[in-house]
């Protein structure tokens, strides 16, 4: 239990990596220490939904004015289930050529079926993540129990050639992670933490409320993919009137 809680940070991915089964050809250590904030960034779409690479890089670009240790590409704050499998690639591709090589790359590789997040996890290895984090599997979430969650990651941390980390959002899939999975997880060389999103703070407005607040902040939110709808006009308004209140709008 003690390994756990250090493990579950709220919103951010923290902890330090042990020795993992393989490791990536590149100037990062196979002993690689994950410890820092990784904001998980979101995916810039044009009005036609298609992906705004150029507008990524943008906000990328202003991110790097701040110390963190890395960022989280493709997790529930990315919209990674709305993208193709070949656009989830671009995307890891186009941030890890845009950050610096002191900053790592988490990148989203979860998938419903075992063999299609070791297939993800290998080709966003390739693309130049560092990690990859991967949510619970939850289509079928009635049979996800201890044994079938233990399973899929150890398959999957089995195969991975970079670490993996263990992603829990239950507010989107339905699913919580058992506290007994995680713990015998843990123990696995190459899984080096949790991502816990129990309490992610865009459950009141959503995506679409994080996006408004980029654009607020001078960064590239935009439009969300759809099905997912922008903020009403009622919503921004109360979105505003609650920034506003705070303080954070007034030097906008």
């Amino acid at each position: 239990m003690h390994l756990v809680r250090r493990l579950r940070v709220p919103g951010l991915v923290t902890g330090c990596l042990k020795t993992a089964r393989r490791s990536r050809t590149s100037g990062i250590s196979a002993n690689l220490d994950i410890r820092g904030i990784y904001p998980p960034i979101t995916t810039p779409f044009n009005q036609n939904e298609q992906v705004d690479y150029n507008k990524l890089e943008e906000n990328l670009n202003k991110y790097s004015k701040v110390p963190f240790r890395g960022f989280v590409v493709q997790g529930s704050n990315g919209e990674y289930v709305y993208l193709t499998s070949e656009e989830r690639i671009e995307v890891v591709k186009s941030v890890s050529k845009s950050v610096t090589k002191d900053k790592l790359v988490i990148a989203g590789s979860g998938c419903e079926s075992s063999i299609a997040t070791i297939h993800m996890t290998e080709r966003m290895a390739e693309a130049g993540a560092h990690a990859v984090l991967v949510v619970t599997p939850s289509y079928y979430r009635g049979r996800m129990d201890n044994r079938a969650l233990i399973q899929h990651y150890t398959q999957v941390a089995n195969a991975s050639p970079v670490p993996v980390i263990l992603y829990s959002v239950p507010g989107n899939t339905g699913l919580d992670l058992p506290v007994e999975a995680a713990v015998t997880l843990s123990q696995h060389p190459n899984i080096v933490g949790l991502k816990d999103s129990g309490g992610d703070v865009t459950r009141q407005m959503g995506i679409a409320g994080l996006k408004q607040a980029m654009d607020w902040f001078g960064y590239h939110g935009g439009k969300c993919r759809s099905p997912l709808c922008p903020l009403s006009e009622l919503e921004a308004k109360q979105l505003n009137s609650i920034f506003t209140s705070n303080g954070w709008l007034s030097h906008f």
